[in-house]
């Protein structure tokens, strides 16, 4: 990552290719394929197997706590996002009167636990404008019956890095709310300061090129008796073997609480690995060379018949543009004949870039992109 050796030697698959969808699937380093394998190793020796599986369980908690700036017990491993979630909604038990702020930037797994009609909680949209959220607009929406605001770093739709401190400083001081945060599209990517938030979660088959199963959760020890998720399960409660197992459940509060059964241990041994090779790059590094790349990227997109719909300003930037077309689906397959890869999706088409991008990627893009813009025509 980052040299163009590195790129050949850590990323094979990558040589030939524009690949530019890590903000659908990231591309493993080799050495996540051999945590796997070596999962399977240790698997094969069945239950003295389980001490090196519970170890990478610690290490990868820990790794994620450094990323978080947190502590490895304060952070736990479900299998994605959505579960997360899910089980967020479990321990908050909301009430009538009850509300929630959602916005429209974000990605369903954050925002449909709430929608449900077995929610008793009232829903309030943050609207984005012009591609942004803005902070002035979330303020008339908080109050003293907000429970919890919601929201991603980074939006999966068009890449908008939310200004977080400015938020937390809303929603501490215009309401009781907790506040969590989905920083799937963040993670590996940029550098977090995450000071101020409740929940924490991400995936981790995206930016920290790790791969599916795996939903990292993270909440402050400050704020665990909040987050305590009434689910039925073992592996989350305080005595599921006990004698009184028949009589009653507790779970164990905050991030414990979210991995309800055998962890996924594939996954964690990816996660680990994953997590290492990313500190061992430096986050800070990643970001200071990808980010000329998207500013270059930006810069070419706006340039073309599209319609950005991505927010200029430099601070709103992370890995992600995305810009829209009539004809995108038609774009997308013009530009996978030139193996170039991106997400197209309902005339809206995404572009991200990794560690592992360089300018030849941006070059390619635009100059394919230029040419099926003109065999497509303006739609």
């Amino acid at each position: 990552m980052l040299t163009r050796e590195c790129r050949r030697s850590h990323f094979p698959s990558l040589e030939g290719i524009t690949y530019l969808n890590t903000a659908a699937e990231g591309i493993p380093p080799l050495v996540v394929g051999e945590a796997l394998a070596r999962y399977f190793q240790d698997h094969q020796l069945g239950m003295d197997g389980r001490a090196r599986h519970f170890a990478e369980w610690e290490a990868a908690r820990a790794l994620a706590g450094e990323f978080f700036g947190l502590t490895g017990a304060e952070v736990g491993i479900c299998s994605c996002t959505s579960e997360a979630f899910n089980l967020a909604a479990l321990a908050l038990r909301l009430q009538p009167g009850d509300e929630v702020v959602i916005n429209d930037l974000d990605f369903p797994a954050g925002t449909t636990p709430w929608l449900q009609p077995s929610c008793p909680a009232t829903v309030k949209l943050w609207p984005a404008r012009d591609g942004a959220l803005r902070v002035e607009d979330l303020i008339p929406l908080l109050g003293p019956r907000t429970r919890l605001v919601t929201t991603s770093l980074v939006s999966f739709y068009n890449g908008f890095l939310i200004p977080l401190p400015a938020v937390v400083e809303a929603v501490r001081r215009y309401s009781p709310a907790l506040l969590a945060l989905d920083v799937t599209q963040a993670l590996g990517r940029i550098p977090l300061h995450l000071e101020g938030v409740d929940l924490v979660v991400s995936s981790t088959h995206k930016w920290i090129l790790a791969c599916h199963g795996g939903g990292l959760v993270g909440v402050p020890a400050a704020r665990a008796a909040e987050w305590t998720v009434p689910a039925g399960g073992w592996y989350h409660l305080e005595d599921p073997f006990g004698p009184e197992r028949f009589a009653r459940a507790v779970s164990r509060p905050g991030a414990a609480g979210f991995t309800v059964g055998m962890p996924n241990f594939p996954a964690v041994y990816a996660i680990r690995a994953a997590l290492e090779y990313l500190r061992g790059v430096g986050v800070a590094a990643i970001e200071q060379a990808a980010r000329p790349l998207v500013r270059a990227c930006l810069d070419g997109l706006r340039r073309l018949p599209v319609e950005v719909i991505t927010p200029a300003e430099e601070d709103a930037l992370a890995g992600i543009l995305a810009f829209r077309h009539p004809e995108a689906e038609r774009l997308q397959a013009h530009l996978r004949a030139a193996n170039v890869h991106l997400m197209a999706q309902a005339g809206r088409l995404r572009v991200s870039l990794h560690g592992y991008n360089t300018s030849d990627d941006v070059e390619a893009f635009l100059r394919h992109l230029h040419q099926a813009l003109g065999q497509v025509g303006p739609g």
